[in-house]
């Protein structure tokens, strides 16, 4: 079963949390995807920060999918930006990329129906398709 790690800011991931479930407060741009990428969790959460301009606040999705990484967002009209618990108890999914969506992650989904999901399904090697760095 993977772990769960709550963290209000991406930035608090390290290499030991490879294959958990990342829940977090921070945005899903690209400067918070790059702390996901180095960490390698099964599954990030972010929020999605309002998508802003050129969906800025959900870019960080595609390019961790283009590192073999699963990633969705949150709406920020359901949880407080840069509150992991409040994404983890009122978020309510609003994007995820494609290897998000073949671990079961569906838009509308709560975050814990999310995370209780991936925490009781056998198989997750859909977790990461490549051994990107």
């Amino acid at each position: 079963m993977p772990s769960l790690r709550l963290i209000d800011s991406i930035t608090e991931l390290s290499t030991q949390d490879a294959g958990c479930i990342a829940v977090s407060g921070s945005h899903g741009g690209l400067s918070s995807a790059r702390f996901a990428a180095a960490a390698r969790p099964l599954l990030s959460v972010f929020n999605d920060a309002g998508i802003g301009k050129d969906e800025a606040g959900i870019a960080g999705l595609a390019w961790l999918q283009e590192q073999g990484l699963a990633a969705c967002a949150v709406a920020h009209t359901s949880a407080c930006i840069g509150v992991a618990q409040s994404t983890f108890d009122t978020g309510i999914a609003s994007h995820a990329n494609a290897l998000a969506h073949a671990l079961g992650v569906r838009i509308g989904q709560t975050c814990n129906e999310i995370v209780m999901h991936l925490q009781h399904t056998e198989d997750t090697s859909i977790k990461s398709t490549g051994d990107k760095p």
